[in-house]
């Protein structure tokens, strides 16, 4: 699952969704991508779980493949 972001602009907002994302129920591997924006999610979380965790830090999701 690939997850595009906006908002993202540090480390510190790298760590953050990474740590956010991995708190997920069925994410196994995560690996956020600062410049492209965009989140790489392995395993088999449910995509609107995924969506509130990202919102609830702060950042917009703008798509999910």
């Amino acid at each position: 699952m690939k997850v595009s972001i906006e908002g993202m602009s540090c480390g510190h907002c790298v760590n953050a969704v990474t740590e956010g994302l991995k708190a997920v129920a069925g994410v196994s591997n995560v690996v956020v991508d600062l410049a492209a924006k965009q989140a790489t999610i392995e395993g088999n979380p449910d995509a609107a779980a995924v969506k509130e965790a990202i919102e609830d830090l702060g950042y917009d999701v703008v798509g999910i493949e």
